[in-house]
Order: structure tokens, then C-alpha cells, then sequence
């Protein structure tokens, strides 16, 4: 309905919202709820004559409608007047009052669309629901096949089943579909994923506006290779979520991204990309966190790097966990003993998990409550602390199984393996010190990764757990030794073992080969006046292993958690006002 004025014509005349009205003579306001004009056409038309007429009529508002603006009114009022409208009107009036009491010839034809379309509803609730369950839960939707009551049709066939034993509305489904009086049942391969799609979509939907709404958000990026050996790139958006009360900060995984660049411009490309198609604003980006790597970090070509030539804003803080994982990467690849340690109980763990036989010595000499050994990480470092300590706290029985195994094994390269295992590094003084001396370590350092994984982790918080791994590294560099000393010792008198360090085996002096003529009487008389300092082993063993590890650690805490110690000094007042 036209609220305003249509459009003039050539004499300067338009329809006016007016002509919808008339007036009685009795001054009352009738409204001409059968005038309808169109923009369109710029007609107007009578709505009840031009549906219910059975014969032509002489006025042109039951036709083509009506344009003559300067007669109009009066044409109404003749129109609105004759015999067929009054009727036209009367047929209109009692249709509208049938249909709105639900009595008309298609009543039954009506209800039967309604309990159908009531019937779809319900069936697309259960189906969604059965979609949220398995995507919560990371469960395959599908199996080898598609049908109803097969084996291995999949979880989502098999939950469809499940739910229609006790619910009508699915077993009278499935009841359709196997008589075949349904084309379309909802439940192929296709419609699972456009099920998937929409949850996906609204999802997507709802974290945007909140991240809209705080305006302000941080990206979080990791990039990974799947089981197909292509590069992933997990894509995270932090943000203030100002809709709960009270405020609260969420972070919200948003989607993976296909990379194939993995450079620091191909990273940040893609990470442009992504934001303008969320219809994210990338001046409004006030934070970023990647891990450690140089195309993430690079101070001139990492994303880091890129991200903040464009907005000076976008504080760059790399993973604290992450932090901490190469710091103890740092400290074991700094020293060869370090190295062969984590080896040997990598060696330990895989002697026996390869084999049940093998496995079965191991549990029959621990006991019930006792630890079982674990694989190394790979990545994850601080967790080593659940291997090491398998062994330190069970190191007696760990040994005797080795023996055992070593005693009943009929493999002669086992036999070796487990021999060499309980002897020659089990059986020696020094790796068990050395495995003290970690497990102190990885014992502290896993209690400040998992405060740094917190939720509700703060920056201060975080710096004042850092300050205190390294204040913990500088006074164990000084009394940890001994502390080391004392625990080893306890262990070695449990394996019986004497607590003394392995003579250290003198470095055969390489002498270049001279003619008679070419030593001169004054590298003898140097060589016959150098003092001779020689080293105990276990001095030996504290500077060039336990102090130097624990160095290393204190050096490379610092450097990698240099630019949390800057973002401190900036915003700290933040958390004590």
C-alpha cells in the first residue's frame, strides 16, 4: 500500500495516498481496504472485482486498472456503487471469514499439508540433532554403506536407528522409506553434509557477531601437516565477549585453511584473505600469537612482522608453552649427554612395548599402583616428566625386569639390548645422577607450562611464573647438585650399586708428526713447566654437564621470554589498579 504520492504524469497529476479513504455523509472515515495501487504499472486496481468477477464490467479498476488521476474520485465512488462490486465484496468478505475459521472446500487438503509439513519439522530436529552429537563428540558419520539396519552403515545411521526404537516420529520415517512412499528421506551422504554445512554455518555466524560487536579481537595461527601430508593452518580469533555477564574473554576456532605457501608473506597473504572474507577489518586486530617458528616470528619476514607494518597495533606474543618446550629442547641438544639420556629411556620404554611377552615382564615386577613407562614426546617436552619418573621412582624394579627379560629371552638381540640397559646405563652411577637431575627439572618446568595453559592465564601472573623457573634454576645451579647427589645415592644403594662416578678415561694426546730438526727446546721446556690440572670425575660431571645444562636453561628462559618481560613493563599497571 502506498503511503505517499505516486509519481506525476504529464498534467502535473499523481495518485495520493488520500484515495484510500472516503468520507460518509455523517462524517465518519471509511477505509477502501479492496483499492490497491500499483507502483509498477501506476494504476490502480479494485482487488475484490479483479479476482471474483464472472463477467467483463464496464470500469477499467476490474481490468488493466485505472490511471485517469484528474476523475478518480469520482470513479471510485460510481465504482464502489454498482451491483457487481457490492457482490464482488460480499464474496471477498465471506472467503477471507472462512479462511480465517478454517472451513474452506480445502480444509481437510490444508490439514493434511500442515501434520506434513509438522512431520518434516520434527524429523529435521531429530536429524540435527543426531549431527550436533557426532560433531561434538568427533565421531565418523559415515561407514561402508547407506542403508537402514546394515551392518556398518555408520554412526549416523546407527543413531537414526537407536532413536527410532523409542521415537515415533523417526520410526514412522523409516517405516516410509522402506515402503518406498517417500522419494526424499534426509538421510544420504549429501544431505548429511548440508546438515553439517548449515550447523557449521550458524556457528560461524554467531561467533562473528560477537567478535563484531567487541569490535577489537586477537588471531591466533598454527600451522600443521594432516594425515594427507597437506599443510593446515588453524585459524582462532580471541575476542571480548561483552554479550555475558559478567564480560568474559573467549577464544573462538573459526576454521582451517588450506596453505601452500608456507612463507611468512604466503601465511600473512592467506591471513588477509580470510579476514576480508569474514568481513573482519584487519586495523582492528590489537593482538597476535603464533608459535615459535621463523616464518611466524621472523623480526623482518615472519607474519608477525608483516602483520605489524600494516597495523602498528597487533602485539605480537609468541606461545608461552611453546616458549618453554624449546627451552627444554635448547638445554638437551646443548649437551651429548643430555642427548643420550633421553635415548636411553626412549630404549627402555620401546624394549618392552614391542612385544606383550615383554610387556607382561615389565608389569609382573612393578606393582599394581606403580607407574607404567611412557613414549618420549616429540614435541611436547615438559611431558617427559611422565617418562623420567617411571624410571627414578621404579628404577629397582625397572632393573630387575631388564634382568629378567635379559635372563628368559631367547632373542639374542633382545637379550643384549636389556643386558646392556641394566648394566651399562641403569647399573652406572652417573645416569643416575643425570636422571635425578632431569627429573628436578622436568618436574618444575611442567608445573609452569600447565600455569601458563591456563584460561584465565594474565600476563603478570605468567611473568611471575617465569621469574620463579628462573629464580628456581639459579639457586638449583648452586645447591642442586648435592640435592641430586643425595637422591641418586638413595637409588643406588636401593640397586646396589656403588655411588661413585665412572674414572674418566684419558683423551689420547694427538701429536702432529715432526722431523727430528723441528721441535724446538722451547715447546719442551713449555710442555715440561704447563701444571697439570687433572679434574675428578664427579667434578667433571658438575661443570661440564650439570652447570652447563642449567646455564643454558637460565639463558634461554630469558631470551625467549624477552618480549613478555616488555609487554609486563607496558601494561602491567593494568593489573594492579
Amino acid at each position: 500500500m502506498l503511503t505517499g504520492k505516486g509519481p506525476k504524469d504529464g498534467l502535473k497529476r499523481r495518485f495520493s495516498s488520500e484515495f484510500y479513504s472516503k468520507y460518509l455523509p455523517n462524517g465518519e472515515k471509511h477505509h477502501r481496504d479492496w483499492l490497491v495501487y500499483s507502483k509498477d504499472l501506476d494504476k490502480v486496481f479494485c482487488f475484490c472485482c479483479k479476482l471474483f468477477k464472472n463477467k467483463p464490467l464496464p470500469s477499467q479498476l476490474a481490468h488493466d486498472g485505472l490511471r485517469d488521476w484528474g476523475h478518480l474520485a469520482f470513479s471510485l465512488k460510481t465504482h464502489e456503487r454498482s451491483p457487481e462490486h457490492v457482490n464482488n465484496i460480499f464474496i471477498w468478505v465471506d472467503l477471507r471469514l472462512r479462511l480465517e475459521g478454517n472451513q474452506v472446500i480445502d480444509k481437510v487438503l490444508q490439514h493434511q499439508i500442515s501434520k506434513e509439513t509438522k512431520h518434516w519439522r520434527k524429523v529435521l530436529r531429530r536429524l540435527f540433532a543426531i549431527v550436533k552429537y557426532l560433531a561434538k563428540q568427533s565421531l565418523a558419520f559415515r561407514g561402508n554403506n547407506e542403508r537402514i539396519y546394515e551392518e556398518s552403515n555408520g554412526n549416523f545411521m546407527a543413531l537414526v536407528e537407536m532413536v527410532a526404537e523409542w521415537d515415533s516420529t523417526l520410526k514412522e520415517h523409516i517405516r516410509r522409506k522402506k515402503n518406498h512412499e517417500i522419494q526424499y528421506h534426509y538421510l544420504s551422504h549429501k544431505v548429511q553434509n548440508e546438515l553439517i554445512k548449515a550447523v557449521a554455518y550458524e556457528i560461524k555466524g554467531s561467533i562473528l557477531q560477537k567478535i563484531k560487536e567487541a569490535k577489537y579481537f586477537s588471531v591466533i595461527l598454527d600451522c600443521t601437516p594432516d594425515v594427507s601430508k597437506q599443510e593446515q593452518m588453524t585459524l582462532i580469533l580471541r575476542c571480548v565477549d561483552v554479550s555475558t555477564i559478567p564480560i568474559n574473554v573467549h577464544e573462538y576456532f573459526v576454521e582451517f585453511l588450506v596453505v601452500n605457501d608456507t612463507t611468512g608473506q604466503g601465511l600473512f597473504e592467506e591471513l588477509q584473505n580470510v579476514l576480508h572474507h569474514l568481513d573482519l577489518d584487519i586495523d582492528n586486530v590489537r593482538g597476535q600469537a603464533y608459535d615459535n617458528g621463523s616464518n611466524m616470528k621472523g623480526k623482518h619476514k615472519g607474519v608477525q612482522r608483516k602483520l605489524l607494518d600494516i597495523n602498528p597495533r597487533a602485539f605480537y606474543t609468541p606461545c608461552g608453552s611453546h616458549s618453554l618446550n624449546l627451552t627444554l629442547s635448547d638445554v638437551a641438544k646443548c649437551c651429548d649427554k643430555a642427548d643420550l639420556f633421553f635415548g636411553v629411556v626412549q630404549r627402555i620404554y620401546t624394549l618392552f612395548a614391542y612385544s606383550t611377552k615383554r610387556w607382561k615382564i615389565l608389569t609382573d615386577n612393578i606393582s599394581e599402583k606403580g607407574f607404567t613407562l611412557k613414549s618420549l614426546s616429540t614435541t611436547r617436552w615438559e611431558s617427559r616428566i611422565d617418562s623420567v619418573k617411571a624410571i627414578v621412582t621404579q628404577a629397582h624394579e625397572i632393573r630387575e625386569a631388564l634382568l629378567d627379560l635379559a635372563e628368559n629371552e631367547t632373542n639374542s638381540s633382545i637379550k643384549s639390548q636389556a643386558t646392556c640397559l641394566a648394566e651399562d646405563e641403569l647399573g652406572k652411577y652417573e645416569f643416575i645422577v643425570g636422571m635425578v637431575i632431569w627429573y628436578h627439572i622436568l618436574t618444575k618446568v611442567n608445573i609452569v607450562s600447565k600455569e601458563l595453559q591456563s584460561e584465565n592465564m594474565r600476563i603478570d601472573v605468567a611473568m611471575d611464573s617465569v621469574h620463579a623457573l628462573i629464580a628456581f634454576f639459579k639457586e638449583y645451579r648452586e645447591v642442586g647438585f648435592e640435592k641430586a647427589l643425595n637422591c641418586a645415592k638413595e637409588i643406588a644403594a636401593e640397586l646396589e650399586i656403588d655411588p661413585v662416578f665412572s674414572e674418566l678415561k684419558k683423551k689420547r694426546r694427538v701429536r702432529k708428526k715432526k722431523h727430528f730438526d723441528e721441535i724446538s727446546t722451547a715447546e719442551i721446556a713449555i710442555e715440561s713447566t704447563e701444571p697439570v690440572h687433572e679434574e675428578s670425575a664427579e667434578e667433571s660431571f658438575r661443570i661440564h654437564y650439570f652447570v652447563y645444562i642449567i646455564d643454558q636453561a637460565i639463558g634461554s628462559l630469558e631470551r625467549r621470554f624477552e618480549q613478555y618481560k616488555q609487554y609486563e613493563e607496558n601494561f602491567g599497571f593494568l593489573f594492579t589498579a
